[in-house]
Order: structure tokens, then sequence, then C-alpha cells
């Protein structure tokens, strides 16, 4: 009776390991860890988690504001094992509704990485500025690309 239990179990029990790292949450840093910004990240995802080269991926960023924020922009800086590969500025408005009323929304970005990029762990540094340039936030978090996808499947 124990070694039928067992078959039971330990399918479960290897399932539930490859699901733990897809529902875990995002380590987030702030740029300066004594500084105090006006937007408070709280959380990010990232879908498909890990990031599959040639298929889109979308990095949702949960935050609140104390204050309304009528537009700005978005940096976004890629590094690969500390190495920066990649940069590129948006408009805030484009990744989130404006204006922004305080309190808590989200700035979603989704993107296609070609199928070249090569697998491995990548730096995701995002600062989000308002429409004069002021600095509102700053944060860091990591996330990988598996090795799910190929140029061949391109």
């Amino acid at each position: 009776m124990e070694v039928v239990q067992f078959k039971f179990v330990l399918p479960f029990l290897f399932a539930a390991f490859l699901l733990i790292p897809s529902i875990q949450a995002t380590e987030v840093h702030y740029c300066d860890r004594k500084g105090h910004y006006a937007v408070a990240v709280s959380e990010v995802e990232i879908s498909p988690d890990p990031v599959v080269r040639g298929k889109p991926a979308t990095f949702s960023i949960m935050a609140s504001s104390g204050e309304a924020i009528s537009g700005g922009k978005v940096v976004i800086d890629v590094s690969y094992f500390g190495v920066h590969i990649h940069k590129e500025t948006h408009d805030l408005c484009e990744e989130t509704s404006c204006p922004i009323s305080g309190g808590d929304f989200v700035l979603s970005h989704s993107q296609v990485l070609p199928g070249y990029t090569p697998p491995g762990s990548y730096t995701l540094k995002m600062i989000m500025n308002d429409a004069d340039r002021k600095e509102l936030t700053c944060v860091t978090f990591g996330f990988h690309i598996g090795i799910g996808s190929s140029v061949a499947d391109i």
C-alpha cells in the first residue's frame, strides 16, 4: 500500500518543484537604497518566466505614487552578466495610462527578444522620470532567458 501512495506523491512533488520558480516574485532593488523616491515599486511580474527568446515577454511593474504624474519617460537599461548590452527610452504614457493619479498603478512593457539573444542571467534597470526630467524612481531586477527557443524556431 505504501508503494502505491509513493507512486502518486512523487510525481506531485516533482510537478510542484517545477512550478515553484514560476510563482515566486521577482526581487526588486532600488538603485539608491537610501534614496526617497516619489514612486514606490512593490512588485515586478515577468511573463513568461523565464523569458523565451523570439517570443513576447511582458514586464509588469506594480507601483504607487503619492502625487499625480502627468507624463514623463521610462529608461530601460539591460545588462548581461554585468555587461551593458541595450538601452531604450519610452514615453511613460505609452507604458501606462496618463495622467497617473496618486495611488497604485501598473507600468507594463511587452517586447519580443530576438531569436539570437543568448540564454542566461540578465539585469534590467528602470528609471522613471517625470515631464520635468525629475527622477521619480530607479529600480533594478534580474530575469532569465531560457533555452526554450532558438533561431531555428523563428
